[in-house]
């Protein structure tokens, strides 16, 4: 069994760190694909999975937006999934599921056991209710080689309402990663990076340091870059440049992506397909360039 560090840093080192956002917002679909309704976010999502594959190692379906058409809609997640992973992408699902005891078991059975209904390779979760939520998603990664990506300090405008709180001189998001080292180190891959991802968002730069300080080892997950305005370096604060390979984690964009103005007006499957190469190409020269500067 490879496991999922193994596999996203020999990813990185091939592709780079962009993670492409498989992000379904309303009223974004193109009418080229059924619009926004379950088929059309089917068709669409499949198509992005087609244009990710062989240009980066990783995806990231946003949940909640394929939640929102109700079973239909889970049932192009679970497509969208199935899919990815077949064609070789490592599939990650923000879904930031966080909850105690038995509830938790139940989402993390649905998303990481092996023959889940909607089996990734990792998985979003909330560790504000204790360190104890996170547990029935360590036991699964431990024993089927999959990730855990515990939010820490988010790329919302929000996140310093509790996040940045002092705690005994410390802000709340640094408490957060010193006490999930143990967890990172459980989940220690041989490739020397930990199973145990955390979020750290690209709008703070200064502060993704300060958690790699405290978590070496820990892959990180960065949002926040593209259309939430993350500059590229401030993006690849946190990860590490190793002769020509990016190692550390992944920089995630969706919108930018999955959305670009090229293919706002496209006409055809065949120019939505170029427009969307075109965004990733350009993203991945662009985080290049940062990670080489």
């Amino acid at each position: 069994m490879i496991d999922f560090a193994t596999r996203l840093t020999e990813g990185t080192r091939k592709f780079g760190p962009l993670c492409v956002g498989i992000d379904p917002h309303p009223g974004l679909i193109p009418e080229l694909f059924g619009g926004d309704t379950p088929e059309g976010v089917r068709n669409w999502a499949l198509a992005m999975v087609d244009a990710a594959a062989g240009k980066v190692a990783i995806i990231k379906p946003q949940v909640s937006l394929f939640e929102r058409h109700g079973p239909e809609g889970m049932a192009a997640l679970q497509a969208v999934g199935r899919a990815g992973r077949a064609a070789g992408l490592l599939v990650l699902m923000d879904a930031k599921r966080g909850d105690i005891g038995t509830t938790a078991e139940g989402y993390a059975n649905a998303y990481l056991a092996s023959g889940a209904p909607f089996e990734c390779d990792a998985l979003t979760v909330n560790p504000y209710m204790g360190l104890d939520t996170i547990e029935p998603y360590a036991k699964i990664a431990k024993a089927e080689g999959k990730g855990v990506v515990v939010l820490v300090r988010t790329s919302n405008p929000g996140a310093a309402d509790f996040q940045r709180l002092d705690t005994g001189g410390k802000p709340l998001y640094v408490r957060v990663a010193e006490a999930l080292a143990p967890l990172s180190e459980r989940l220690m891959s041989p490739c020397g990076w930990s199973n145990l991802m955390m979020v750290v968002g690209a709008t703070a730069p200064e502060e993704a340091r300060q958690v790699r300080a405290v978590a070496p080892k820990a892959l990180f997950l960065v949002p926040g870059y593209g259309a939430q305005n993350g500059r590229p370096e401030d993006a690849m604060a946190g990860l590490m440049s190793t002769g020509n390979a990016v190692e550390g984690g992944v920089i995630s964009a969706s919108r930018s992506i999955s959305f670009p103005s090229a293919a706002a007006g496209a006409g055809s499957i065949d120019a939505w397909q170029a427009a969307i190469a075109s965004a990733i190409e350009a993203a991945r020269a662009e985080l290049a360039g940062a990670a080489y500067a």
